[in-house]
């Protein structure tokens, strides 16, 4: 087993920018930040450079920064998503980039120049936590904070971090990810110093763990605070706002993960532990795999809408378990067993469907009420007035038995999935996810699995990813 100290300084070489990329990145940053002040001024606001990049805690594979507007406090919303829009569409097209629109609390522009990505974010200028006008207004104080705490000595801890959980899919605080945030990484190494002294105290963290870097809270009020954030399994109080959450995004499952990469690491620092290793499923290996666990496995496929990300993903997840409840009904008696969705966000959105119970018998048994209920017997005698069986009496109860409607989940959700938008966002289907389902969708098993299998190498990760979901503690 390789020395943990000499593969994690190996690893530093291989995650640190080289110098001349590192260079052009912030000769871009200053001259934008140029350009944004400059224009900035006319509305009395100022401009700052946000992100890892002002703190070399960047990795080479993601280019990027961010350009905040600060607007004094009496500018309307409207006049700053006006002149927030204005100032970033006039840089983004002196400096000859892409711009696209993206969309937080307010609209804000986001671009490409060269292969850097930029947004351009307007926000208020605020004096501390309490005078919080919008969600990004905490974001300068973010800044002054890790740049007053964080040592220098300590990038290349934060680096370590964020290509350990990038490496593994916990990277990042988005809806499709519901991992660690890259503010959150740079709090835990300002907490426990190193990136092996993070991993060594992660192994030990409890559900519902609290870190209060500034120590804002007694002990005996961890209880009141792990009610104030229930059903969050990581409480990291955020020094700049003591009422906030750093790990709220942070999903159970992928916090019990990362103290199992800790763990795993640790044991035996490596190329695969740190990491990790892609893996996909082959049409063959998927064929074999249904057959070994005797359920029917359904996609539901189609284009996804084109929203935002962190819209997207929750509504893909609702979606699933709406389908999920229609299906298990009590008069369709469907029982799904698993279910999971993906989306490469462009042109293929997926729900999987692995069904326990896929096919029903032709005939179904239809319990009505007790005999001595009259009026309740005769609206059932009158629904069922042609059974194929019945009526007859079983413990006291009407029964009959009629030709079943729906045989097999697919007619089910075929049926239910063909109607108008309107009458799939009665259903409870996510209003995006309805419109894109009247666009078209598809129903697929069997072969035309295997088929999407052999094309698609992301649908194999995804395949692989729900068949061997790795035992976490």
């Amino acid at each position: 087993m390789e020395d943990i100290e000499i593969f994690l300084k190996k690893v530093v070489k291989q995650i640190l920018p080289d110098k001349k990329t590192e260079r052009e990145l912030k000769s871009l940053a200053k001259k934008v930040l140029r350009l944004v002040r400059k224009k900035a001024k006319k509305y009395k606001a100022e401009a700052i450079i946000v992100g890892s990049i002002t703190r070399d805690t960047w990795l080479p594979d993601k280019k990027e920064f961010d350009v905040f507007i600060l607007f004094p406090k009496d500018t309307t919303p409207a006049e700053l998503e006006k002149h927030g829009l204005k100032i970033g569409k006039e840089v983004v097209k002196e400096m000859k980039g892409i711009l696209t629109l993206k969309y937080a609390q307010h609209p804000y522009v986001s671009a490409k120049i060269n292969d850097v990505e930029i947004d351009i974010v307007p926000c208020y200028k605020v004096k501390d936590a309490s005078e919080l006008k919008s969600a990004v207004d905490r974001t300068p104080f973010h800044v002054k904070y890790l740049q007053k705490k964080l040592r220098k000595w300590q990038a290349n801890e934060v680096r370590l971090l964020k290509k350990f959980l990038k490496s593994h899919g916990i990277y990042g605080a988005d809806a499709k990810t519901q991992g660690f945030s890259g503010y959150l990484c740079e709090l835990l190494i300002i907490k426990y110093g190193t990136f092996i002294n993070l991993l060594k105290s992660a192994t030990k963290w409890k559900i519902q763990e609290i870190i209060d870097v500034e120590n804002f809270y007694r002990e005996e009020e961890y209880p009141i605070l792990r009610k104030i954030f229930k059903d969050q399994p990581l409480i990291v109080i955020d020094p700049t706002d003591k009422n906030r959450n750093v790990a709220a995004a942070l999903s159970c499952e992928n916090f019990y993960k990362f103290k199992k990469i800790c763990q795993e690491f640790l044991s035996n620092p490596s190329d695969e532990t740190f990491f990790g290793k892609v893996n996909y499923m082959s049409d063959i290996e998927f064929s074999r795999m249904k057959l070994k666990r005797g359920t029917e496995i359904l996609l539901i496929k189609f284009k996804p809408p084109k929203v935002s990300p962190d819209i997207l993903w929750p509504q893909l997840r609702k979606f699933a378990e709406r389908i999920e409840s229609i299906l298990e009904e009590k008069k369709y008696e469907f029982k799904v067993y698993g279910k999971a969705v993906y989306t490469d966000e462009k042109e293929l959105a997926l729900v999987l469907l692995e069904l326990e119970v896929y096919s029903l018998p032709n005939v179904q048994k239809i319990i009505g009420p007790i005999v001595f209920d009259e009026k309740n017997s005769n609206a059932f005698l009158k629904a069922h007035e042609n059974p194929l069986i019945g009526p007859y009496i079983e413990e006291n109860r009407w029964v009959v038995e009629v030709e079943r409607r729906f045989k097999t989940a697919k007619e089910k959700i075929l049926d239910s999935l063909s109607k108008p938008v309107e009458i799939l966002k009665a259903k409870g289907i996510p209003s995006y996810i309805s419109e894109a389902l009247a666009n078209g969708f598809e129903i697929l098993d069997g072969l035309e699995i295997e088929r999407l299998l052999k094309e698609r190498k992301d649908v194999g990760i995804f395949f692989y990813e729900y068949f061997h979901r790795k035992k976490i503690i």
